[in-house]
């Protein structure tokens, strides 16, 4: 992993704590508290949802599962996971719209349950007093579901896309338990990620983001196409999806891909530093780090922190980061959390 550069004697040096994921994730394994744990049980999901049966196949090991290269097989499965484990009732997205592997959501969920944990004793906080913003809630708005859910935390969810907002937000009105607890905003100068978007009287316990990937829409079509290409070995025959990125291309890419993305998220982090406990994104890409790294260090973030995730052989990781210090932190902690 790379290490943080020199410090600037002009700023605060940038703290990296050691992180506590490190043994989960050299097993390859999920959150102790993520529930998808281990094989699917396909009949309980069937029976909760009985339109799935129709995409169940038998893999090359003789397991039950679906067609990962079939996008609607994706989104009926995802479907019937949200209502057997979380609850979702009602849940679906426009065709062309990135539907979300949900177990590497909820890690992340979990892990900064558990960063939020540190300054509250090691007690993880929960109830509706804990705001967070997914920068980026998509037309699938499965951050803010899953974490309703596992910790009734409140949440905004952002994104420049209109009809994304407008595909979230049928979500949650298809859902009367979370009336109330899921805020949309449409960020309307796509040229910005923080600035216009959080209000002055904003104070929010986390941030969350899983930036764009790609670097051009040329660049996400090549990933897709050898992404299922790979799935389509399993059997030379089928029938690849047409890729057609149509409303989802904010999903996928931005001009200067994830390294450009997080870097306007940095730095304009700074300007909100005394309304957010902790920021934090997913970095994709292990070569990005140092860039990242660098760029909180110029903008004098008081302590970082990088925890390392895996999903069997995936490996993933976020960076979190604070501009208040440890005894601001503790003082946001007693007079909103007590």
């Amino acid at each position: 992993m790379p290490r943080p550069p020199a410090h600037s004697p002009a700023k605060k040096p940038v703290t990296r704590t050691p992180t506590t994921a490190k043994a989960d994730q050299a097993k390859g394994q999920l959150h102790p508290r993520n529930r998808h744990q281990g094989r699917y049980d396909f009949p309980a999901l069937i029976q909760a949802s009985p339109e799935l049966a129709a995409f169940v196949i038998i893999n090359p090991y003789g397991k039950e599962s679906i067609d990962f290269a079939n996008p609607e097989a994706v989104k009926v499965f995802n479907r019937a996971l949200l209502k057997q484990f979380y609850g979702i009732e009602h849940w679906d997205i426009p065709a062309d719209y990135l539907c979300p592997p949900i177990p590497g959501r909820a890690d992340y969920l979990h892990y900064l349950a558990d960063l939020l944990a540190k300054n509250n004793a090691g007690v993880i906080p929960r109830g509706r007093h804990i705001k967070a913003l997914d920068i980026g809630v998509g037309a699938n708005c499965i951050y803010p579901l899953l974490g309703h859910h596992e910790y009734n935390w409140q949440f905004v969810g952002s994104d420049i896309a209109s009809s994304a907002i407008d595909s979230a937000q049928a979500i949650i009105n298809a859902n009367p338990g979370l009336d109330g607890a899921i805020e949309l905003r449409l960020q309307t100068d796509s040229s910005h990620v923080l600035d216009g978007l959080i209000r002055d009287d904003d104070r929010f316990d986390i941030t969350l983001c899983n930036p764009p990937f790609h670097a051009s829409a040329d660049e996400a079509t090549r990933g897709s196409t050898r992404k299922w290409r790979n799935l389509g070995k399993l059997d030379p025959k089928r029938k690849l999806p047409v890729l057609n990125f149509g409303g989802q291309a904010a999903e996928l890419w931005c001009k200067g891909g994830e390294a450009a993305f997080v870097a306007r998220l940095i730095n304009e982090s700074a300007n909100h530093g005394q309304q957010v406990l902790w920021f934090s994104t997913l970095i994709s890409k292990a070569g990005n780090l140092g860039g990242v790294y660098s760029a909180l260090n110029k903008v004098g973030a008081q302590e970082v922190r990088t925890v390392e995730m895996a999903q069997g052989q995936k490996q993933s990781r976020f960076v979190a980061w604070s501009f208040l210090d440890k005894q601001a932190r503790a003082h946001w902690v007693k007079s909103r959390w007590h």
